[in-house]
């Protein structure tokens, strides 16, 4: 989601995090009514609602025209419909957490897993052992040649089974082997 997308439905969102302009919005999707007639509906005095009506017109919500001196106000359901269908798609809403829903989960299964640097048991969940072997990659430069040597004894600083270990490295693609030699993927 752009940062504009994001502003815009942070602003939806608080502008609808209160009851009264909540209420506005359930009257005036039944019909178009004045600030007089929605005042006395909510049993509120006129310039509340000419503020909360400000608040939902700056959204799109609603709309208004004027016939003489009255204002008259109606629900406009095609930006509900447009904002519904773009902003609040469950694509959009789950990339407003990509990065921190992945991350936080990834740090706890890697402080569940490891006791300081020493990896205390490799996960039996494929998920989790994934997040394990990510980690042990980075332990790696990317456009390094190591030996298989080389490899054990860096896979041996942080657990004892390094010939389990870089054989999980490969079979994830985050290592390749060939002719003796390793490298970061």
């Amino acid at each position: 989601m752009s940062t504009s997308e994001f502003h815009i439905l942070l602003q939806f969102f608080k502008v609808l995090a209160d009851e009264t302009r909540l209420k506005l919005l359930g009257l005036l999707a039944i019909r178009e009514q004045s600030v007089e007639e929605l005042a006395a509906q909510l049993q509120l005095k006129t310039p509340t609602i000419s503020h909360h009506l400000a608040r939902l017109k700056e959204t799109g919500l609603v709309r208004m025209r004027a016939e003489g001196n009255t204002h008259l106000y109606w629900l406009d359901s095609d930006t509900l419909h447009a904002m519904s269908k773009g902003l609040l798609s469950s694509e959009k809403m789950a990339s407003l957490v990509d990065d921190v829903a992945d991350n936080a989960w990834e740090q706890k299964v890697l402080k569940d897993f490891f006791d300081g640097l020493r990896l205390k048991e490799i996960p039996a969940s494929r998920k989790k052992r994934s997040v394990v072997l990510k980690w042990f990659a980075t332990q790696f430069e990317y456009g390094v040649l190591y030996t298989e040597k080389q490899v054990n004894e860096i896979i041996q600083r942080h657990h004892e089974d390094a010939s389990s270990i870089r054989r999980e490295l490969i079979g994830e693609k985050l290592m390749q082997r060939e002719n003796g030699s390793y490298w970061r993927i």
